[in-house]
């Protein structure tokens, strides 16, 4: 595998506006790490990913879709006493909102004796993010061990805070996210995030904060304006594109996906950066998680397109 992503998928549950029957919810699959597999995996990666999904409809869902994406499934557990997560995105005039079904969820039960070496040996890159660290005390002792593990192996480990404040306090997120953060050899952060978690507004000094801290790359993604990817020694920012979005979701998983699938591939930050801005916004035009999720043809064209 070039990838192998760890983390809680959760069945969708999206709001569109129906001209005949009003609001309704769109069943969909979701999850961060899922999103971003399945991102990656679109544009040409060979990718795993390892989770536990309830025994149930749901669960069966998410085997198909990875299945379909051609994502390998083999460390997958299905848990027949807990359930898949679920959640519900709804549209308000202060952009979309969260509701979470997750508390005692299969995945929420992932441990460290879980995450054995083999499964992360030999792999190019591990994929985690904040949020498998916040739904659970054992969840975070899994992710944390996975990373070591990765950095033991000579395995790069990619990172996205994803900060959640309903799953755990700021101080405790804080403390997590950067200790991740630095143990990363790509960290993710939205701009939304690194604001709650620095303190800091503006954009070069976050970027800064977390190089100081010894983080090794990083890429501020500052939504439709684009991102800022910095090392110690180079700085570069690249503009979003405009398109006309309809549904914010997933589209940072998206980014992740599509912009470690090329720097794999052995493309520079700032390339691997305008790649996965144009990924990232294709994916806006749909509803959901994942079923607008472009594949590597897409972006290639609309790339093409811009020029």
């Amino acid at each position: 595998m070039d990838i192998l992503a760890i983390g809680e998928p959760m069945m969708e549950f999206s709001e569109i506006r129906d001209p005949h029957r009003g609001n309704i919810y769109l069943p969909g699959l979701g999850g961060d790490t899922s999103n971003f597999a399945v991102a990656a995996s679109r544009q040409g990666a060979k990718v795993g990913y390892f989770t536990r999904l309830g025994q149930d409809v749901f669960g069966d869902r998410f085997m198909e879709l990875w299945q379909h994406e051609g994502i390998d499934t083999k460390l997958v557990i299905r848990d027949p006493k807990a359930p898949t997560g679920i959640y519900f995105v709804t549209h308000t005039d202060q952009g979309h909102q969260f509701t979470y079904y997750r508390k005692g969820s299969a995945a929420s039960l992932l441990n460290a004796y879980e995450i054995s070496e083999s499964m992360i040996k030999g792999t190019k890159l591990l994929h985690v993010s904040g949020i498998s660290q916040a739904i659970s005390e054992s969840s975070c002792d899994a992710i944390n061990r996975a990373i070591h593990i990765a950095r033991s192996n000579g395995v790069m480990v990619s990172y996205d805070a994803n900060l959640r404040l309903k799953l755990w306090p700021l101080a405790q997120a804080k403390a997590v996210i950067e200790n991740s953060a630095v143990l990363s050899d790509v960290f993710m952060p939205s701009y939304e995030d690194a604001e709650q978690l620095t303190g800091l507004q503006d954009e070069d000094q976050i970027v800064d904060h977390y190089l100081q801290m010894g983080v090794k790359r990083i890429a501020l993604k500052l939504g439709k304006r684009g991102v800022l990817v910095a090392t110690f020694d180079e700085r570069h920012r690249i503009d979003g594109f405009q398109v006309n979005s309809v549904d914010a979701t997933g589209a940072g998983d998206t980014f992740d996906g599509a912009f470690l699938s090329q720097m794999l591939k052995g493309v520079s930050m700032p390339e691997a950066a305008r790649y996965a801005n144009a990924a990232a916004a294709i994916s806006t035009t749909g509803y959901g998680a994942v079923a607008p999720i472009p594949d590597q043809e897409t972006v290639e064209a609309f790339l093409m397109k811009q020029q």
